[in-house]
């Protein structure tokens, strides 16, 4: 009997009917074609071959789901088969071996970290009591560019402004610290955002793994892994002696929430030190440059579009829900989102996929999908008005933070983080453009790390209203 190998890992008689791929290089396979923004190449590359592509990154077969209607069947109907992750090197070193949500495999240590911060760190009234800080950090990012108003140098750095607002909201929500007022943990989170974003082509072609040896990533890793733990330990501990000290203050951040739960002995799973830094670590990916991003590109779009900005609806916290999706739209800080990695063998649209596929749902071309949106590169915030569509992952055209078991938890936290700073914004400031640069000029240009962000600073002369 002769037995046909028509897939990585896989042996059986006859062939397996494989989703298209377009053609592929000796050793790199495919990754040629991911370009510097792979989004916008995978949208390209599915117009040709489907809505359902097979790539091989190197060594790696790699499942591209580029429609509504494959979204919908990876992660609603055949959830289960596709929420487990792929084994990322970076990312299990710098998350104490992927003992964090966002990165780790799909087991019941991750169900029991999921329905801790489900019910006691993200839910609605943990949430609502942080609406101080969030208010206070607003209030400090409007008093700052109220001083730069009255600089001589009118032009603002609006970037830098927002992701402080954000970084510090984070700090004090998740440790009860400022950002800026320990320079040395920023310095250490900001190299770990940086880690965390960088293509490992080791994770595609194992045996390139030495080049990591010597450009340098490898020690990189390492020496802020070890820092990392050690400022976490340190943070643990000073919360321990707080606690102590003080018995009940009344006031919880997340660490102490989480301290809480490490001493609850009815989880079903032991919750250890070892289980807290790394969800610390996953707020500061999903709250920190995600909100910021997001608000930056908001402020962008609306300085692009001056006739939105004139909006009577405007000052309407309905209006700007609409704008905040309508960015999210054309500007989704996570594209591809983190890939799955199917537990089993399974149909697809008709497509054999093997288990131990690797699948990346490219969210932005299904938001981007002429199929599914009417005049998909204007920036239009009322296409949401009377619709039922929202962040929850019901609708298949529009999922910004996931759906299914994947989909992120910090939904009720995320959004007023980005409402808040919009609302002060658009209240105490009008807003213009520096001398020389006209509307239709707005730079969208775009850069991808471990988030799609704008390529360069937005600068804005504001003007405080009633001037």
């Amino acid at each position: 009997m002769q037995i046909q190998l028509r897939f990585p890992g896989v042996l059986t008689n006859s062939p397996l009917n494989l989703p298209p791929s377009p053609s592929k290089l000796p050793i790199i396979g495919n990754l040629h074609q991911l370009g510097t923004l792979p989004h916008r190449s995978l949208q390209s590359l599915a117009r040709k071959h489907g809505p359902l592509m097979l790539l091989y990154l190197g060594q790696t077969p790699v499942l591209i789901v580029s429609s509504a209607d494959a979204a919908k069947e990876v992660i609603k109907t055949q959830d289960f088969n596709f929420c487990n992750r792929p084994r990322i090197s970076f990312a299990e070193r710098l998350f104490c071996s992927n003992k964090d949500l966002a990165f780790s495999s799909y087991d019941e240590r991750w169900k029991e970290i999921r329905k801790i911060s489900v019910l006691h760190v993200f839910s609605g009234h943990r949430v609502e009591s942080f609406r101080t800080i969030r208010e206070e950090e607003a209030n400090f990012m409007i008093g700052k560019i109220y001083e730069c108003c009255s600089s001589a140098s009118s032009t603002v750095n609006l970037s830098d402004i927002i992701f402080s607002f954000t970084n510090n909201v984070v700090c004090r929500v998740a440790m009860g610290m400022k950002f800026g007022d320990n320079e040395g943990a920023k310095k250490l989170i900001t190299e770990f955002m940086n880690l965390i974003g960088v293509f490992n082509v080791a994770d595609f072609i194992p045996w390139l793994s030495m080049v990591n040896n010597f450009n340098g990533l490898s020690s990189r890793v390492e020496k802020n892994a070890k820092e990392l733990d050690c400022f976490l330990e340190s943070v643990i501990e000073d919360h321990i002696d707080r606690k102590k000290k003080t018995k009940n203050s009344g006031d919880e951040d997340f660490v102490d929430v989480l301290l809480g739960m490490a001493n609850d002995k009815s989880n079903r799973v032991y919750f250890a030190r070892d289980n807290i830094k790394p969800v610390i670590l996953d707020m500061f990916i999903a709250g920190t440059d995600t909100t910021a991003t997001t608000l930056i590109w908001a402020m962008t779009e609306l300085m692009k579009h001056p006739e939105i900005m004139k909006e009577d609806d405007l000052g309407q916290m309905h209006y700007l829900k609409m704008v905040i999706k309508e960015t999210l739209r054309l500007h989704s800080p996570a594209p591809l989102f983190i890939p799955h990695e199917s537990i089993q063998d399974t149909k697809l649209l008709g497509y054999d996929i093997p288990a131990k596929t690797r699948v990346f749902i490219n969210q932005w071309a299904i938001a981007n999908d002429p199929m599914l949106w009417d005049e998909l590169e204007e920036f239009r915030p009322k296409r949401f008005l009377n619709t039922s569509i929202d962040y929850q992952g019901k609708d298949f055209k529009f999922f910004p933070f996931g759906a299914g078991r994947r989909g992120c938890p910090g939904i009720l936290f995320a959004t007023p983080n980005m409402e808040l700073p919009l609302a002060n914004l658009l209240y105490h400031f009008n807003c213009s453009l520096p001398n020389g640069v006209i509307s239709k000029d707005v730079d969208v240009a775009e850069e991808l790390g471990l988030l799609l962000r704008k390529k360069s600073p937005l600068l804005l002369v504001p003007t405080p209203c009633g001037f």
